[in-house]
């Protein structure tokens, strides 16, 4: 091999490890078996959620996972991956795939790393069914607002007794 082509794997390598040390979340797929449709299905789907999905060589991302400090995922970088960066919400392309392999049983989210943790299959997998940001807060907000409304009913009920002249308890 070349020493420019030496160079130019160098390069990759300490690209994907500066992407897997600055993005919020990134996660290892096996995209083995999906068409090129379905490729570009999923891609479409990440970009449209501000992540980014690229088909890269076992061996630069081995390296660039030694690099970036997360060796630990050597040992899943077998048959054709992809890597998945997720720029926005850390946990959006851990859910996109998740739920685009629902659909297509052959796609597999293998392993990932969200706000530097390294996570296996079973972690990654519980953290792409939790729900979105917006929706945790969502259900907060009503978890908050349904003890004023309790409130708010209780005191009116009250204020109608006290009207009918009933005697408080």
């Amino acid at each position: 091999m070349s020493q420019k082509a030496i160079d130019i794997k160098k390069e990759h390598v300490a690209d994907l490890a500066e992407k897997m040390k600055g993005a919020p979340s990134f996660v290892i797929l096996d995209y083995l078996g999906l068409t090129v449709e379905e490729v570009t299905g999923l891609r479409v789907k990440l970009r449209e959620a501000g992540c980014e999905m690229k088909v890269i060589k076992n061996n630069i991302i081995r390296r660039a996972a030694e690099t970036a400090g997360f060796p630990e995922m050597n040992e899943h970088l077998l048959g054709p991956n992809a890597v998945a960066f997720s720029y926005e919400d850390s946990v959006s392309a851990a859910k996109i795939i998740y739920e685009f392999a629902k659909e297509h049983k052959t796609l597999e989210l293998k392993v990932g790393v969200v706000d530097g943790t390294y996570m296996d299959h079973d972690t990654i997998t519980t953290i792409a069914t939790i729900p979105s940001r917006e929706t945790l807060l969502t259900m907060f907000a009503g978890g908050l607002l349904q003890h004023a409304k309790d409130f708010a009913i209780g005191l009116t009920l009250h204020i109608e007794n006290l009207e009918q002249g009933a005697e408080p308890n």
